[in-house]
């Protein structure tokens, strides 16, 4: 009789993921990426260990959206100690000052949210550009559009 493995902290093998989001869908992007974070992909997936691997997204102001989600998404931020203090902002110019913070956002809403969520979020890497600071972690480059997850 087999029994079923459960992944221990040794056993996890961690890779380097390089996705590039030009011209990728906001949502398609987060959700794919939330999966490897996730560790969705492996065998080995418990869902109570984080068994990810490490994703680093590029070209995060050449993203899409579909819809009018340019001008009706809203992103709320409340001032922490301050009543009252409700801070709103579109997508547009969140995308235009901070596109990192937008695939972040869209990705840690996938996430779990606790203190397992926490830790497969300091995971994703998020850069402006075309240039990351990662070349010697041996990074592999993955096509989102041909992996099926």
């Amino acid at each position: 009789m087999t029994k079923t493995q459960i992944a221990k902290k040794e056993m996890i093998k961690r890779k380097w993921y390089l996705v590039d989001a030009n011209g990728q869908i906001l949502g398609r992007l987060a959700s794919k990426v939330a999966k490897i974070l996730m560790g969705k992909h492996k065998p080995i997936y418990t869902p109570n260990v984080d068994t990810g691997d490490y994703v680093i997204v590029i070209n995060a102001e050449k993203i899409k959206v579909t819809g009018k989600k340019l001008q009706d998404k809203i992103y709320y931020k409340h001032t922490p100690g301050y009543l009252g203090h409700l801070k709103a902002e579109r997508l547009g110019s969140l995308l235009n000052r901070r596109p990192e913070a937008v695939i972040r956002f869209a990705v840690e809403g996938m996430l779990p949210k606790n203190s397992l969520g926490r830790k497969m979020i300091k995971k994703l890497k998020v850069y402006k550009g075309d240039q990351h600071p990662h070349k010697s972690q041996k990074v592999e480059i993955l096509n989102l559009s041909e992996v099926n997850l």
